[in-house]
């Protein structure tokens, strides 16, 4: 019998590191892959990036409406609640044989909490990794303990896994299968980017990849300094949208206020992953909060200013200058980021989030590791000897 994997994708963000996951679990003859879509790719306030995934070929199994329509944490907390309704019926009649999940999205609590009161398998992409001033932390440590086999992006993100309890044979050093789209495919060219996103890029350029603090009780008390910034500066701005969290639509505000005062910046709703790769390579500097800051732009040795206290904690290679959440700083920051010198430092870096061949790792396991029983009894690293109750 074929073994069935069912994959849930919430929005433009996992969907780009799912990609060529999915592409090769479609190709395996012995694979019945079933693909969840939730979240903001329902959502045509955040460009509804459903179509993507159906031009890129999936067959789409479920659709779970679940994003409310809301700029609140309790909109968050109640989102959760609608998509875990949805997907115990979902996979109470699909029953999936496992379950691939990935990152550190709120909302992917969700299946998880399904699939382990259902006894199915859980697969989790991307935990052990630290980003301190978001919930996501804590949301991948849950998502870590509630799944029975881990795919880490980096050698110390599997320590992480393993220190947490988990045995070590269930945990994988893949790398971030975000980076397969460099390897896999053909970026485009600066015309073919220009044709994709309708306008003239021009020097200097910056993209602006920012997100709310959800840890923080003001989730944009950040922003501030950051828009401050960026109306000091010459040159582009580009910004992409943030994620559908709490406070996003504030800065949603901001940037179109922000884009409609200075005839070359632009505000982008979603961008797919070859069309956001591609742009990477053409900017100067990325400046934000986002993940992609940390893991992705390390590809291409690109300055990155990292902002204020959501990644704070995350491995990160030399091309990433932490700045604090002031103007002054962010602005200092950035001029250190744009000198030839501190390019020349980056002169033949490498990426610590993997070579581009997390996709073939991620298959290979997912379709020999041994189901039933075995997989689902977790046995944990017995305590060590100098547990707090020693000497007492």
């Amino acid at each position: 019998m074929k073994r069935k994997i069912a994959v849930v994708t919430s929005s433009r963000a996992d969907y780009s590191h799912l990609y060529w996951p999915l592409r090769e679990l479609s190709a395996q003859p012995d694979v019945d892959l079933r693909i969840i879509v939730m979240g903001a790719h329902l959502s045509p306030e955040f460009g509804l990036t459903v179509q993507e995934i159906e031009k890129d070929g999936f067959k789409i199994d479920a659709r779970v409406e679940c994003l409310l329509s809301s700029n609140s944490d309790v909109g968050m907390a109640k989102t959760i609640g609608v998509a875990t309704l949805s997907l115990a019926d979902i996979f109470g009649e699909m029953r999936p044989d496992l379950l691939l999940l990935i990152a550190d999205r709120y909302e992917m609590l969700a299946p998880a909490s399904v699939a382990l009161a259902l006894r199915i398998p859980i697969a989790h992409i991307e935990g052990g990794e630290i980003s301190e001033g978001a919930i996501d932390d804590a949301v991948r440590n849950a998502l870590t303990k509630m799944s029975h086999i881990h795919f880490t992006s980096t050698h110390a993100a599997r320590d992480r896994v393993i220190a947490m309890g988990e045995e070590a044979w269930r945990v994988h050093r893949a790398g971030a299968p975000s980076l397969d789209h460099l390897r896999r495919q053909k970026l485009f060219t600066r015309d073919q980017v220009e044709s994709r996103l309708q306008i003239e890029l021009k020097h200097p350029k910056i993209l602006v990849a920012y997100h709310p603090v959800t840890l923080a009780r003001d989730t944009n008390r950040e922003a501030d300094a950051l828009f401050a910034a960026l109306r000091e500066l010459p040159g582009q701005i580009l910004f992409c949208y943030p994620n559908a969290d709490a406070g996003s639509r504030s800065l949603i505000e901001r940037a179109r206020t922000f884009a409609a005062s200075r005839g070359s910046a632009h505000v982008f709703v979603n961008l797919d992953a070859l069309t956001y790769w591609s742009l990477l390579k053409q900017v100067d500097v990325l400046v934000g909060n986002s993940s992609g800051g940390i893991m992705e732009s390390a590809s291409f040795a690109l300055p990155t200013v990292n902002v204020g206290l959501r990644q704070q904690g995350r491995e990160r290679a030399r091309n990433v200058i932490d700045a604090a959440p002031g103007a002054r700083a962010i602005l200092d920051a950035i001029a250190g980021a744009k000198s030839p010198e501190y390019r020349r430092t980056l002169e033949g870096m490498t990426n610590p989030y993997g070579e581009g061949v997390a996709s073939e790792k991620i298959v290979e396991v997912l379709t020999t590791v041994p189901l039933g029983e075995e997989l689902l009894l977790k046995r944990h690293t017995p305590l060590r000897a100098f547990s707090s109750s020693a000497g007492q």
